[in-house]
């Protein structure tokens, strides 16, 4: 009787500590879940927004070739019209199939136009030399010719797994460091794209820490006097911070790989986005008034201070993310997930970041290439949006 009443006792206890749990976890999921239209009607809103202070944040955008590409926009014209707009930063990538399709072959003519552009612009560089993560879907950009199969999946990939890919990856990073390290405008080098994270949704592998920790040794050989910038992606509602925990528990995330490793540590705060479509709705996490990513992010201010490094956004929400991979383009409307307003509170709220903590290095607003689309489409409010902010900044 002892003995069934003590194993009662325990069920119990399981089953309220569970029920407690479910309730406790509810509560912050309920907060950061939206069911909402994802196409929403597009106001003059943006126009009536404070605008924070920048104080000595640079401001600027990434460029990335292969969205251009895939918007069907051209090159020679978008990035002209978006280096005239008065910021300090670009980020450009270094995209290794794109420079490298065939054995033997190293081309440069696109990267050189963007760096003389950007520099004729008067701009600062931070140039992506990747390898194998780039920023800009799919963000792996292996040439064929180097990784004949896809990594297995839910594996680390080690440098003794794969040694000649290895080889490969820090030839690149030399030959691309040697060619324009000359650079004035180039200020910093990105090593990798989430460095350590799963690939998006997509991909379970990740690369192992002993991987780039190899990658960083070649780039400070090739170039011991420019920093290192590393960025990782900065969870704002509870169940991807428990995902991303999961997933990276045995090496930390990138976030933490980058507070290791590198001089510049950047953020990619993305804090609305789509989960899935609901009937004629669509299913949004919303954190950007959520408390789990508070302790994280004052962490980051606090050590990268403590460790003399500094810390940027690295990747600033400011096109759409819905529910496929290219952002929806509406005609006469925008995307919940980010209407032009989004872009100015988003920045507002890492600029009262800064204003708290410490100065933050940079901001780089992402998306610059959906809003040149946008205004191809008759809709030039993301660009007006982003013009605002520089100018009242």
């Amino acid at each position: 009787m002892q003995k069934t009443e003590k194993t009662s006792w325990k069920t119990l206890r399981t089953i309220t500590l569970a029920v407690g749990t479910a309730s406790f976890l509810m509560v912050p999921l309920a907060l950061e879940v939206r069911l909402k239209r994802a196409t929403q009607p597009l106001t003059d809103a943006w126009q009536y927004l404070p605008i924070e202070s920048r104080r000595s944040t640079l401001l600027g955008i990434s460029y990335r070739s292969p969205q251009v590409d895939t918007l069907g926009l051209d090159s020679r014209t978008t990035l002209p019209t978006l280096l005239a707009y008065p910021f300090q930063l670009i980020r450009l990538g270094a995209y290794w199939n794109r420079m490298e399709p065939g054995p033997g072959k190293f081309l440069t003519d696109e990267l050189d136009w963007q760096i003389d552009a950007a520099e004729r612009a008067g701009k600062l560089i931070i140039l992506c030399v990747g390898p194998l993560k780039t920023f800009s879907y799919p963000e792996f950009f292996v040439p064929t010719h180097h990784l004949s199969h896809p990594f297995p999946e839910h594996t680390l990939i080690k440098p003794s797994a794969y040694p000649s890919l290895l080889t490969a990856t820090t030839e690149f990073i030399t030959r691309l460091v040697e060619r324009y390290r000359h650079r004035k405008g180039v200020v910093a080098w990105q090593l990798e794209h989430e460095a350590v994270d799963p690939l998006g949704v997509e991909h379970t592998w990740r690369l192992d820490l002993a991987f780039v920790e190899k990658e960083v040794e070649t780039l400070r050989r090739a170039d011991p006097t420019r920093p290192i910038m590393m960025n990782g992606f900065l969870p704002t509602s509870l169940p991807v911070r428990l995902s991303q925990w999961w997933q990276t528990r045995d090496q930390g995330d990138s976030l933490t790989v980058a507070q290791r490793l590198a001089d510049i540590v950047g953020i990619d705060y993305y804090p609305r986005h789509a989960l899935m479509a609901v009937g004629t709705k669509t299913l949004y996490l919303d954190g950007s008034k959520s408390p789990w990513q508070q302790r994280r992010r004052k962490q980051l201010f606090v050590q990268t201070r403590a460790h003399g490094q500094k810390l940027m956004i690295a990747e600033g929400q400011a096109e759409p993310w819905e529910t496929v991979t290219t952002p929806p383009n509406p005609d006469g409307q925008g995307m919940y997930s980010c209407l032009p307003e989004r872009i100015i509170t988003n920045y507002n709220t890492c600029m009262r970041w800064s204003r708290q903590e410490t100065s933050l290095y940079a901001y780089l607003f992402w998306g610059a290439e959906y809003w040149m689309l946008r205004k191809q489409s008759s809709d030039p409010s993301y660009l007006q949006a982003f013009a605002h902010i520089l100018e009242h900044g």
